[in-house]
């Protein structure tokens, strides 16, 4: 007998755990020919805010050892031209999909939860709260746990679908950040979004990417996921995704056990376009050679002795 994948967050029933990660799969109709996207639990969408985004200038990507460094700049078509041309290619697909949101204050994420609460095609909403406040003296909402309460808040008020928050790792408390975007009313949180970095070519002194300061995603930061949704899932109570360089499924494994319920798979997408699809398949394989019944079984089973 097959395992049962299906994971619950909130309102949101997904048909397995596997999800893509905002910013690293496009509209998700870029992929269809280079991989099984209807396999998959969840489709999140790259960020969407209200007005177009051009993003930063060049370069915008850097590859480093086990890791690589982006600035896109969030650079997105804007709310009306994404529900005009994305949402219905995106909305005929089987997987969920959960649409990643940005703005400049709350007042943003507020009115673009209230425009999207009203299409058929949203299963979800993922709160990006890691971009800046503009409002606030370029305070990103995600380091602040009181800021981050009250962008929840807003979207919760706006929404009855499926609300997902991004956490930044840049902050010093991660878990009260967590702790009161829960009490805010998030149906689960994402773990994590990358981390601030930047890298400089040797020899002539520049910097690698037009925006100086990236994104650090890959195999390089998924320790320091794992141990994010380890420490979160002994404080809060709502489901957790995991993220951060998952590139196979013993890594959605390791996830799982530290108190992930599901997974996204980001920047290993760039290299196999199929990862996610193969970590899906490992993820079952594993689950019917353990004679586990559901991947609610394998959540948060760690041992505290090495």
């Amino acid at each position: 007998m097959k395992p049962d994948l299906s994971v619950r967050i909130g309102p949101l029933l997904l048909q397995n755990p596997v999800m893509t990660a905002s910013g690293t799969f496009g509209f998700a109709t870029e992929y269809r020919s280079l991989m099984d996207v209807e396999a998959l639990g969840a489709v999140v969408t790259k960020g969407v805010s209200l007005q177009p985004r051009s993003g930063n200038r060049p370069p915008r990507i850097w590859e480093t050892p086990s890791g690589m460094l982006n600035s896109v700049g969030l650079e997105n078509p804007g709310l009306e031209e994404f529900l005009r041309t994305k949402l219905p290619a995106l909305a005929a697909m089987r997987p969920r999909v959960i649409v990643n949101i940005f703005g400049a204050n709350v007042e943003e994420f507020s009115q673009l939860a209230a425009r999207l609460d009203e299409q058929p095609g949203v299963d979800g909403l993922e709160v990006n709260i890691s971009c800046p406040n503009v409002s606030r003296g370029g305070v990103a909402f995600g380091a602040d746990p009181q800021l981050a309460a009250e962008v929840t808040a807003a979207v919760r008020r706006s929404t009855r679908k499926a609300l997902l928050v991004k956490l930044t790792p840049n902050v010093t408390d991660l878990v009260e950040v967590a702790r009161r975007v829960a009490e805010a009313g998030a149906d689960g949180l994402t773990l994590i979004n990358t981390l601030r970095a930047m890298a400089i070519d040797w020899r002539t002194g520049r910097v690698r990417l037009g925006n100086v300061i990236g994104g650090l995603s890959g195999p390089a930061i998924r320790p320091v996921a794992v141990r994010a949704v380890y420490e979160v899932s002994r404080t809060v109570k709502i489901p957790l995704v995991g993220c951060g360089g998952i590139c196979t499924w013993q890594d959605a494994v390791e996830f799982f056990r530290a108190g992930a319920s599901a997974v996204q798979v980001g920047s290993a997408t760039f290299r196999n376009p199929r990862a996610a699809n193969e970590v899906l398949l490992g993820i079952e394989k594993f689950l019917t050679d353990e004679g586990m019944r559901s991947i609610g079984q394998l959540v948060g089973r760690v041992e505290m002795e090495p």
